[in-house]
């Protein structure tokens, strides 16, 4: 990116501000106003004389970092951008005097610096503070990418996401609104009564979701312990002990591949409500997005990349239906395993020999479905085989009374209507457990103490989560998770640091 003449040079500067007795880390800043601040409190119409003159008599102090100088002789501008805006100031010998010459000589773009001054409107009419003092806070000591390409490499700006903060401004509105986005959510739930709660993230058994868990290990206690994959089953124990409606905004890990919608470490909300069922659910979800699409002043109709996503109608179909409706896979073959097994091997897809009828039709679902479901959808009525948290339809015991919400070709969110029958949920468990056996990395544990817990009784009770990261590349129309996660998973790779470490041995 740069060679290391530039970082040589630039901590020679750095060191030349401390041989004249000033700390080029200086702690010591005055701020009165933020740069976006500053421009509406000054800023005039062209009919409106207030800024003909240099109203000298007001002093302002803003910070910021350097992003353009252009010298001029004995004057110069320079662009400031602090997390609102991007001002422009104007310095002159005649106001710095002997600073102004150290400022020529040691003010480089990517310095951070805390500038004193008035405002006045340039001949081009440009607001503008016109600097009385000038102190560099902080010495950058490695040059940024060129203005005019700016940060175009993909993989840099996920691995340096300071970088990319610094030099694209779009991506620090992203993650403000993320931040916005959370907020609401959690005051969605608020007002509807949930309590919200803390769980684990370090368990004993891994549980809640089918997934491939991280393993670390407790020095005190010498025992392994996992980090979270889901936290089910703490918040379900929780409604247990008398709590009637929970949720907690969480952190969970899963070790599983990286690709555009996944990462191993990830944000989602999961919430549990007594006395409802899945239904009751599916109606919350839906105005879940209309509330966040209105707080946001989104239309209903909104684009996520080649999609358009119309949330005025949300489709509900069963994921049996799904398989021949959307899928295109006649009801006698979705009927039957070693039919259905047949036909995905006639489609170059992998079947394994020893595949229950529940996992040979997810499969189905997964290669024949799920890239079709570009509207909002809820799947529902799941095969009870990959449902093993989930209570049993009353109707049809091997179907699960749960759904998934696809947009967009991507799950969304996973819910259900909660198993609380105890000795049902041991059999599942033993079940998830003989799959483990047979090589199911994914498989659950068997989690005694949880079994033991629904055994003093758990109401009836609906369990909802929804992944957030998901949700935000929506809301904000990016189509990779990594766009909207500060700091993604990202391989190990070398650096420039050498270039530095050299320089100071």
């Amino acid at each position: 990116m740069f060679s290391n003449i530039y970082i040589k040079q630039r901590i020679q500067k750095a060191n030349s501000i401390r041989d004249c007795g000033k700390n080029p880390y200086d702690n010591n800043a005055i701020k009165t106003i933020s740069n976006i601040d500053f421009i509406k409190k000054y800023e005039i119409n062209a009919k409106d004389s207030a800024l003909a003159k240099e109203d000298s008599h007001i002093k302002e102090y803003i910070t910021g970092r350097v992003k353009l100088i252009r010298l001029m002789g004995k004057a110069a501008f320079i662009d400031i951008e602090d997390e609102s805006s991007v001002l422009q100031v104007y310095i002159s010998k005649n106001d710095l005097e002997s600073e102004f010459e150290e400022i020529k000589k040691v003010l480089e773009v990517g310095d951070i610096v805390n500038i004193g001054g008035y405002p006045f409107k340039t001949k081009t009419n440009q607001l503008t503070l016109h600097s009385t003092s000038f102190k560099i806070l902080t010495k950058s000591i490695i040059p940024l990418p060129e203005k005019f390409h700016g940060l175009v490499d993909i993989e840099l700006r996920y691995r340096q996401r300071y970088l990319d903060l610094i030099m694209n401004t779009n991506v620090r509105e992203t993650f403000k609104l993320r931040s916005k986005i959370i907020s609401l959510i959690r005051a969605f739930f608020e007002n509807k009564g949930f309590l919200e709660v803390e769980t684990p993230m370090l368990h004993p058994i891994p549980g809640g979701a089918n997934a491939k868990p991280f393993i670390t290990h407790h020095n005190s206690l010498g025992v392994k312990r996992y980090l979270r994959i889901a936290p089910e089953l703490y918040l379900k124990r929780l409604i247990v002990g008398g709590f009637e409606s929970v949720f907690e905004i969480n952190k969970s890990f899963r070790n599983e591949g990286i690709d555009h919608s996944h990462n191993p470490e990830f944000t989602m909300i999961e919430f549990y409500w007594a006395y409802k069922t899945y239904k009751d659910l599916i109606a919350l979800t839906k105005d879940f997005f209309i509330y966040l699409l209105d707080s946001l002043k989104l239309p209903r109709v909104i684009e996520w990349g080649e999609f358009k996503i119309d949330f005025n109608n949300f489709n509900e179909i069963s994921y049996i239906d799904s398989l021949h409706i959307i899928g295109g896979i006649s009801k006698d073959i979705v009927g039957d395993k070693t039919k259905l097994s047949n036909y995905l091997k006639n489609a170059n897809i992998e079947v394994e020999s020893n595949l229950s009828y529940g996992k040979i039709l997810s499969l189905a679902f997964d290669n024949f479905v799920e890239s079709k479901l570009i509207s909002p959808t809820f799947i529902t009525d799941f095969p009870i085989e990959i449902s093993p948290l989930a209570r049993r339809n009353d109707k049809n015991p091997n179907l699960a009374d749960r759904f998934e919400l696809f947009i967009g070709a991507k799950e969304m969110s996973n819910g259900f209507s909660e198993l609380n029958d105890p000795l049902d949920q041991l059999g599942r468990f033993r079940l998830q457990v003989q799959e483990k056996e047979k090589g199911d990395e994914e498989a659950q544990y068997m989690d005694e103490d949880y079994v033991w817990a629904l055994g003093y009784g758990m109401p009836p009770v609906a369990g909802q989560g929804i992944g957030i990261d998901r949700l935000i590349m929506l809301l904000t129309n990016n189509k990779s998770i990594k766009d909207v996660i500060l700091f993604p998973a990202m391989k190990v790779q070398k650096n420039e640091f050498d270039i530095v470490n050299k320089e100071v041995e």
